[in-house]
């Protein structure tokens, strides 16, 4: 099998090459992401394994048929950016990595929020430069503080169990409740409505794009803050850059955008960014944002690689495709 691999990056490389010891495949590591421009690189390829932000609709799906590619292979858990019906429609399924370390994401989620609540970035910044003041920094215990779990799949878990950790009470929300010792499950209207912090860890769908919006942020505490390690599209980044402006929330912190693909995984810091929305909450003080690096861990980039290839080996040898996206 052919693999052609894109938007690879030097640590997605490392890891494939490991994984694929116990595989025997031929992979093309391709640095661009796969697009309508990009989509004549899979030529010759029996496989094409694309990340989060490349773009896999008809147009792509057409080449790729054309050049006999006989399955999609996403090493990611998200599958909005790929037109899987229409794939299959053409005879190639599309599989992806269901699970690979929900805690590297859950922790982020964390680490993101204490940083934003006790202000470690500005602490860092200033010690940099040898200024000990505290003021200014005084931040918020997250004990005793109501966290509203939007999500609860294995990601989502993952929150509520580093959640009652610190001593939180946990709202949460998902159409499919699953039961959990210590945890109120509720509508969104109450959660957002009692939650000191809101943390999103559901997929990204048609039904819940701009879940959280200007009317979902006027139900928020104006102490609130939004933590999303999840899909960029879930957040009305404009109505969220208002809210902050007009101090409708305490906080954000962010691990993906909307409109990140072409920005997040590349270094801008050369031209800037063209992409006002976003510069303007890089630029606010309660805003924490990082390029979509929750996943980032050996762990689970080791679990992408094994599981990708592991798909591929279903494939090739007619087994049923476990992880194919239906």
């Amino acid at each position: 099998m052919r693999i052609a691999l894109f938007d690879t990056k030097s640590y997605d490389r490392t890891h494939f090459e490991e994984a694929n010891k116990a595989f025997g495949y031929e992979i093309i590591y391709h640095e661009s992401s796969l697009n309508k421009n990009t989509a004549l690189l899979a030529k010759g390829a029996d496989v094409v394994c694309p990340f989060v932000n490349c773009t896999v609709d008809k147009d792509v799906i057409d080449v790729l048929a054309e050049e006999g590619v006989k399955l999609i292979a996403l090493r990611s858990a998200g599958f909005n950016n790929t037109d899987y019906k229409y794939a299959l429609s053409k005879g190639i399924p599309v599989v992806r990595v269901p699970a690979y370390s929900p805690h590297a994401v859950a922790e982020h989620s964390f680490a993101l929020l204490l940083a934003l609540v006790r202000k470690l970035t500005h602490a860092y910044v200033r010690t940099r430069e040898f200024n000990f003041s505290l003021s200014g920094l005084v931040g918020m215990d997250l004990y005793g503080k109501t966290i509203g779990i939007v999500g609860t799949g294995k990601i989502g878990q993952c929150a509520i169990d580093i959640a009652k950790g610190f001593g939180m009470r946990v709202l949460a929300y998902d159409p499919f409740p699953k039961e959990m010792d210590g945890v109120e499950y509720t509508d969104l209207d109450t959660l957002l409505k009692e939650s000191d912090v809101v943390s999103l860890y559901c997929p990204l769908t048609k039904e819940n794009r701009h879940l959280i919006n200007e009317k979902t942020i006027d139900d928020m505490k104006d102490t609130a803050y939004l933590i999303n390690t999840s899909r960029g599209g879930l957040i009305d980044s404009e109505a969220l850059l208002e809210a902050l402006k007009e101090k409708k929330l305490g906080g954000a912190a962010l691990d993906v955008y909307e409109e990140e693909a072409g920005i997040f995984y590349t270094d801008q810091s050369d031209e800037g960014i063209a992409d006002d929305t976003l510069a303007r909450l890089i630029s606010m003080p309660n805003v924490i944002i990082t390029s979509h690096q929750g996943y980032l861990t050996k762990e689970a980039l080791s679990a992408i690689s094994m599981t990708t290839l592991s798909n591929i080996r279903e494939f090739e040898t007619g087994k049923e495709l476990s992880n194919q996206v239906r």
